[in-house]
């Protein structure tokens, strides 16, 4: 008799516009079709997610994540933690997504359902901050409040447009954080990068908040590097200008921004900074060292 491969499906009900558990019933049918006996897990609570593919992970041949990236973030914190090689599938559910545009999955849902049947696992890189994975971002400043400070159903309501609008009131009162960064790149000169900064970020992606974009040759997602991309404080309304040039044309060419990769980052910043990973909020401290765990989980995405 043949024997099934087994499935779990981690489902966040009240991510984005709540469509995914509309469509739960069709999921199971193409996975069931497909050879897969499937169990499904809805999260009720922060935390569920991580517990979940902790849990179960290595129990099953494909662990699917449908949900938003803070979904995601949960279920490959999870897997890390417990050392389940198991390969991961994504179907994005949630308001922005920024993930799943830097790896390609920008079709539908039942898109996604398909091709983590039928497509194949890579490699990708994961960042640790003090401890904690993240699967493509580690933020303070602007723009990075707005993903846990606009509440739920305005996010719902509006997608993208509640991040544009988080980030402008964010801008329109953005203090500037004094920071240090020491890496392990290139010259003893090019080590250290230390100023006034209004946005500072670690990442493994091309898209922040729907909002600012990276450029694709510049962020290799499996190169064992996380990229650093810090925006200075502007002191007159030409350097606003400069930095706002430069972002909407994705050139980063600018005097007013910093980007470069690095695999081993440590940072000093003013007490009380808070961050967010992945689009979660993650309480600061003076200090916090990020490093890049190279290949550390196998994506469906191609």
């Amino acid at each position: 008799m043949h024997t099934r491969r087994k499935l779990l499906l981690i489902m966040n009900p009240r991510s984005g516009v709540m469509l995914a558990p509309k469509y739960l019933s069709e999921l199971i049918v193409r996975f069931s079709k497909a050879g897969f006996l499937t169990q499904v897990l809805m999260t009720t609570a922060r935390g569920d997610a991580r517990n979940f593919a902790e849990e179960y992970g290595g129990e099953v041949d494909v662990v699917a994540v449908s949900g938003g990236d803070g979904t995601l973030n949960e279920v490959i914190d999870g897997m890390i933690t417990a050392g389940h090689k198991t390969s991961i599938g994504y179907i994005p559910s949630g308001s922005t997504n920024d993930f799943a545009a830097s790896i390609g999955l920008t079709g539908s849902i039942y898109d996604c359902t398909d091709l983590i049947i039928s497509g194949n696992a890579r490699k990708i890189d994961v960042g640790c901050f003090n401890g904690r994975y993240f699967s493509y971002i580690a933020s303070f400043g602007a723009f990075t409040s707005t993903s846990y400070s606009v509440p739920q159903n305005v996010k719902n309501m509006l997608g993208h447009t509640a991040y544009i609008l988080g980030g402008i009131k964010d801008i329109m009162s953005i203090k500037p954080v004094h920071a240090k960064f020491t890496t392990d790149r290139g010259t003893p000169d090019e080590r250290v990068c230390e100023g006034d900064y209004i946005f500072g970020s670690v990442c493994n992606s091309r898209s922040v908040a729907g909002i600012l974009k990276l450029p694709a040759s510049e962020v290799d997602m499996n190169d064992g590097l996380m990229e650093v991309f810090l925006i200075h404080v502007p002191k007159d309304p030409l350097a606003l200008n400069d930095i706002a040039i430069s972002m909407l044309n994705g050139s980063l060419k600018s005097h007013q921004i910093d980007f470069f990769s690095a695999k081993t980052i440590e940072v000093e910043v003013d007490p009380g900074i808070h961050w967010t990973l992945d689009g979660e909020y993650e309480e600061g401290s003076d200090y916090c060292r990020i490093t890049t765990v190279e290949s550390a989980i196998s994506l469906i995405t191609e």
